[in-house]
């Protein structure tokens, strides 16, 4: 119990007073992140045909210049295999080379909150020099969310969520325990696929789905240049 000396005592109420403040601060932090957390669904986030029998993964961060480039050849890929192929996008943002790139993964998240994962996914790789080359990207995150007519309180939201920050650092780790070091990289069927061209990456999905189908048939459109990853 405070006495009359302790109250004539001016650190004692400025004390008391900081005391109240943290402790209101504190509170309203937790409050907002309920409130960002709310209706969260951690999902996969899976094309084509997700009973597939051949699975492909890739581990990718939205601010590499590699994972942009290989990003139509994978659309190529998923298109021509259609139901034959599972691919499974994974976030994996290499944070001291690219500082935006989590503040992407988690607006994706938030867009897959509303069932538009792949199309904001789509969205940052065609616009990656755009939102790459600012301090403060979610501005044109929230522009991106219009653009696909999300509803814009909840993506804004969401995007503060606790759990899908949560999400993305457990794909990060997930590719840090399968000594994942560079994107984008890519699994099969659960082992790492390596290639030096695009067309070899097509390649080796043709032959896991139909063996030989390689060497007989080949889709135009895939550069013959070498593939150069992310670090």
């Amino acid at each position: 119990m405070l006495n009359y000396s302790s109250m004539k005592n001016p650190w004692v109420i400025i004390g008391i007073i900081t005391v109240v403040l943290f402790g209101g601060a504190i509170l309203i932090s937790n409050q907002s992140q309920e409130q960002a957390n709310q209706d969260i669904e951690v999902k996969k986030h899976i094309k084509g045909n997700e009973s597939a029998s051949v699975k492909l993964v890739e581990f990718s961060d939205f601010q590499c210049p590699a994972c942009q480039a290989f990003h139509p050849v994978v659309t190529e890929v998923i298109n021509e295999f259609g139901d034959d192929l599972s691919f499974e996008y994974k976030h994996f943002p290499l944070v001291r080379a690219h500082p935006n790139a989590v503040s992407a993964a988690v607006a994706a998240e938030a867009a897959g909150q509303q069932d538009k994962f792949f199309e904001f996914h789509d969205l940052l790789f065609d616009n990656q020099s755009a939102w790459s080359a600012t301090v403060s990207p979610n501005q044109l995150f929230i522009g991106y969310a219009e653009e696909l007519g999300l509803d814009i309180d909840k993506f804004k939201r969401h995007m503060r969520s606790s759990v899908l920050e949560d999400k993305v650092k457990d794909d990060l780790n997930e590719g840090l325990e399968r000594a994942v070091t560079g994107t984008p990289t890519f699994f099969l069927n659960g082992e790492r696929m390596t290639y030096e061209t695009y067309q070899e990456f097509r390649d080796k999905i043709a032959d896991a789905i139909d063996p030989g189908s390689s060497s007989t048939t080949s889709p135009a459109g895939l550069p013959e240049t070498e593939v150069k990853f992310g670090i």
